[in-house]
């Protein structure tokens, strides 16, 4: 076991087997007779697809997203979406009613709830609000982590709702400080947006690093829940003993094999391609917009907006059917809006409905 996890994990799971399914024995029959299965599919199941339990790890898939992730299998967990890797992460290294994480607001919410739920201690280390943008203080969050004795310091690039995008050299300086006091979770959901390299590329040099991926944003699978931890295969091991024994439906693995295959990944890259673009139109038209008082860095499939009335634009846009994301009760952004870059045509209604809220005002 690596040295940081062996460290950090908690001490009544280090020798914990967790549950075997009966998925997990490595046998082969042409009778299944050892998983209480029913013997008849169901009417609704005509190809007998649903009937058995599905691996706990899918080795096709695993194999495939090591492949799209540049890693080694033994190196990924694959479950439902990136929320449960956060789950397993603080369920792994927090013990209940113990142990604390740091995070730097505001940023996705799912890193403090899974504390909480887990009775862990949540340190803020808030975003700091300059010239280049809202920017995590990572010297400051390796200060927080050591002083107070975290196991866990999450990190989200390109961040959410920021949109900044964190240096691997900023991220490994961390990580080398915080080595066997602190595993070091990037949550590099949207990182496809921002056609830059990952975390993952620092995992051989640093064993107190985490890498979160998703499938639900630029492959567009969110419905599917399909998401990954990456990291040592020590630390993949542990989180495994803590998961529940069939996290991956096979519809799931059907469909998350069709979006990985080449023809659907050629095409998630052009469409990248083309959100970068819309992104970049989004945010020029916003800017020319008398009511709107920043438009922050670009790296995501998202814009972080602050307004001079952020409650008229929230209206404005929601009486013209348009939902974006009110960020308002969020701190350091009680003016600001979140607004995902859609379609072309969606990106013009929104500055469409915006102008004319403006001249409205204006009248």
């Amino acid at each position: 076991m690596s040295t940081t996890v062996n460290a950090l994990l908690r001490e009544d799971l280090r020798d914990f087997g967790g549950y075997r399914s009966a998925r997990s024995e490595a046998l082969s029959g042409s009778i299944w007779l050892n998983a209480n299965e029913s013997a008849w599919a169901n009417a609704s199941d005509p190809g007998a697809a649903l009937r058995r339990y599905p691996q706990p790890q899918p080795d096709a898939l695993r194999e495939r997203l090591a492949r799209l992730y540049d890693i080694a299998p033994a190196q990924l967990l694959i479950g439902r979406g990136s929320d449960e890797g956060i789950d397993l992460l603080v369920r792994a290294f927090c013990a209940p009613g113990r142990g604390r994480i740091v995070i730097a607001p505001p940023v996705f919410g799912m890193y403090a709830v899974c504390a909480r739920l887990q009775g862990a201690e949540v340190v803020e280390v808030p975003l700091r609000d300059g010239e280049t943008g809202l920017c995590a203080d990572l010297p400051a969050l390796g200060d927080a982590a050591l002083e107070r004795g975290a196991s866990l310091l999450f990190l989200c690039t390109p961040g959410n709702p920021s949109g900044e995008l964190l240096a691997l050299d900023a991220i490994a300086a961390l990580a080398a400080r915080l080595r066997g006091r602190c595993l070091v979770v990037v949550d590099e959901a949207y990182l496809e947006y921002a056609d830059a390299p990952s975390a993952s590329t620092l995992l051989a040099d640093h064993d107190n690093i985490a890498v979160l991926r998703t499938l639900s944003k630029a492959h567009a699978l969110a419905a599917a829940r399909v998401g990954c931890v990456l990291g040592t295969p020590a630390l993949i091991e542990a989180l495994r003993r803590c998961q529940a024994p069939y996290p991956v439906p096979q519809p799931v693995v059907d469909a998350a094999l069709a979006a990985l295959a080449p023809q659907a990944l050629a095409l998630t890259r052009s469409r990248m391609q083309a959100v970068r673009e819309a992104r970049a139109r989004l945010a020029d038209g916003l800017r020319r917009l008398p009511q709107v008082r920043r438009v922050y860095p670009l790296a995501g499939n998202f814009l972080l907006v602050r307004f001079a009335r952020a409650d008229a634009a929230f209206a404005a846009l929601l009486a013209a059917g348009v939902v974006v994301r009110d960020m308002r009760a969020l701190p350091q952004l009680g003016d600001a809006l979140r607004i995902s870059v859609g379609t072309a045509e969606e990106c013009r209604r929104v500055l469409s409905v915006l102008a004319t809220r403006h001249g409205e005002a204006a009248a």
